[in-house]
Parts: structure tokens; sequence; C-alpha cells
């Protein structure tokens, strides 16, 4: 996986950076997705690598 972006969570109420990137990728037709990386306490914006998709 790539990681595209990476996010606190801690932001403000009401406030999705992370879906809100992964949702404009994905209208461009990119595969992206949000995880939680509970080690930083940081929402990831990744998307699979050419070589994991195949």
């Amino acid at each position: 996986m790539s990681v595209i972006g990476r996010f606190p969570a801690g932001g403000p109420r009401g406030s999705w950076p992370a879906e809100e990137l992964a949702a404009q990728l994905r209208g461009r037709g990119r595969a992206a997705t949000v995880v939680m990386d509970l080690d930083s306490d940081m929402f990831l914006v990744v998307e699979p690598r050419l070589e994991e998709a195949a």
C-alpha cells in the first residue's frame, strides 16, 4: 500500500479531511481508502500499489 495522506485523529468535530481526500481521489479513478493507524493515532489515506492490485 502507498500512503497518500496523513491526518491527525483529533481533528475538529465534523471535519473529515481524510475521507474528503479519499473521495476526491476516488472521483478521479484512484482506489483510495482511509485506514486508522492506531500506533500514530492518525488516519491514513492509502491505495494499493499496482503490483498489489493485480
